[in-house]
């Protein structure tokens, strides 16, 4: 019997894995810099959290993976996204009577949907999203979409563009609604079997058809913005005012209406327009919903929020031709030249990973050779030659394998040997310990 990994799903490790944590790491950067928290929520959450009444999203209708576990009544769903349970988390701990809002917060993890695999489209995928919550103000919406235009660029991406829109209030979205039901009411018939039933429960889905939208009714819709309440058109005034005045790129889409039906006023999403990408170019995508916290048994308030599928951000890195780069090499790779000298090898190798070097040796007992040309794999800056004189003398050989000078010298001169050359190379970042006993483990200073 084999087994193999499920379709629509995916293995991360060896270069690719150190590439997913290079960009994570960048991520958690920006979140710092931007005063966003991390929170974690349940994989599987009530589908109540999900599927609320009369949405129209194929997420809810057709992508969800919904279960009754054993000896339950209760139905439970994979989460298909994040925002949904983190506005129920903080409608549950009650973070909204923080004295200071927003409250910011950051997720980052699997998603499940039951939908066709394609490139940068998998049935388990990645997702790292942002929800700015308890406040609605265009500068909230501004500051969402400066961090995500920034990240997109510190990565180094230059063919990108954010698509604007504003669903506007309910009062505008309402007056939109039924101008929307009017136009389509004598094409509601040769439409796709998607877009009839949009046309029931939320006609602005019609515009986000991917089977219908090259149809002749689709070319001549009304304009949302004709429906806007003077406060909706005064909000989203401000945000592009703000926008302008940060010199952030943007092109307003008047069709743009985003996937979910929770989103009011601001919605936009980030595209790539490399020619690499394909149908896949949408890399980052979010909106305001003033409702969903309401929904959750909250109070009145908003948030606003986006998330990027990180599959689908890597593949955007490659077609610009932008490498995060492989695993980075050993510190030091330790040989052990006779069998009689390996416990002490190991001791060195534990004091070295308790000062923060990064460094491995041989447990297969391979010849010289072989534990050289696994150095060599490793692309190890310091081989540590251990044998009968090391042993007897507590001293360790060190070859530098840029230079091939190789030197000996007392054991417990060996962090700060190492430290040094690393430091002048300007290829290390360690904090080592400095209490002088060999067998510390804290690996910080003291």
């Amino acid at each position: 019997m084999s087994y193999q990994i499920p379709r629509g799903t995916q293995d991360i490790y060896g270069d690719e894995g150190y590439r997913w944590q290079q960009l994570e790491k960048l991520l958690r950067q920006f979140c710092y810099i931007y005063n966003f928290d991390e929170i974690r929520t349940p994989i599987f959450e009530h589908t109540n959290v999900f599927k609320r009444d009369n949405d129209s999203s194929d997420m809810v209708n057709k992508e969800m993976y919904t279960f009754t576990p054993a000896n339950s009544h209760t139905s439970v769903t994979l989460r298909p996204e994040g925002t949904a349970g983190v506005v129920r988390s903080y409608v549950e701990n009650k973070m909204f009577s923080n004295p200071d809002l927003p409250v910011k917060l950051f997720y980052m993890g699997p998603m499940h949907r039951h939908e066709r695999p394609q490139k940068g489209r998998l049935r388990i995928f990645n997702q790292f999203g942002i929800e700015s919550l308890g406040l609605k103000s265009p500068y909230a919406d501004v500051e969402a979409m400066v961090m995500a235009y920034s990240i997109l660029k510190s990565l180094g991406l230059e063919h990108i563009t954010i698509l604007l829109n504003t669903l506007g209030d309910d009062q505008s979205r309402a007056a939109y609604r039924n101008a929307l039901k009017e136009y389509f009411a004598p094409y509601v018939e040769d439409l796709c079997g998607d877009c009839k039933r949009r046309y029931e429960q939320n006609p602005l889905r019609l515009l986000d058809c991917k089977v219908d939208h090259d149809k002749e009714c689709m070319k001549h819709t009304p304009d949302l913005h004709d429906y806007l309440t003077d406060e909706s058109r005064e909000y989203f005034e401000t945000v592009t005012r703000l926008l302008d005045m940060m010199e952030i790129p943007y092109r307003i889409d008047s069709k743009l209406v985003r996937g979910l039906d929770y989103y009011t006023h601001t919605v936009f999403e980030i595209v790539s327009e490399d020619e690499g990408m394909g149908s896949q170019s949408t890399l980052l995508a979010g909106g305001r919903y003033d409702n969903l916290i309401p929904y959750f048994g909250g109070p009145e308030q908003s948030g606003i929020g986006w998330a990027l599928g990180e599959e689908r951000l890597l593949l955007a890195l490659e077609a610009e031709g932008i490498d995060l780069g492989g695993k980075p090499g050993l510190d030091a790779y330790i040989m052990v030249l006779n069998p009689e000298a390996r416990d002490y090898a190991f001791n060195i190798l534990t004091l070295l990973r308790a000062n923060g070097f990064r460094s491995d040796m041989d447990f297969m007992q391979k010849s010289f050779k072989g534990q050289f040309k696994a150095a060599d794999r490793a692309k190890s800056a310091f081989n540590l030659l251990i044998g009968e004189d090391e042993l007897a003398n507590e001293t360790v050989t060190i070859k530098i394998t840029e230079t091939r000078e190789q030197v000996t010298i007392p054991v417990e001169e060996l962090v700060d040997f190492l430290d040094q050359h690393l430091a002048d190379e300007d290829e290390h970042d360690h904090e080592h310990c400095t209490c002088g006993q060999e067998n510390c483990t804290c690996g910080h200073d003291h």
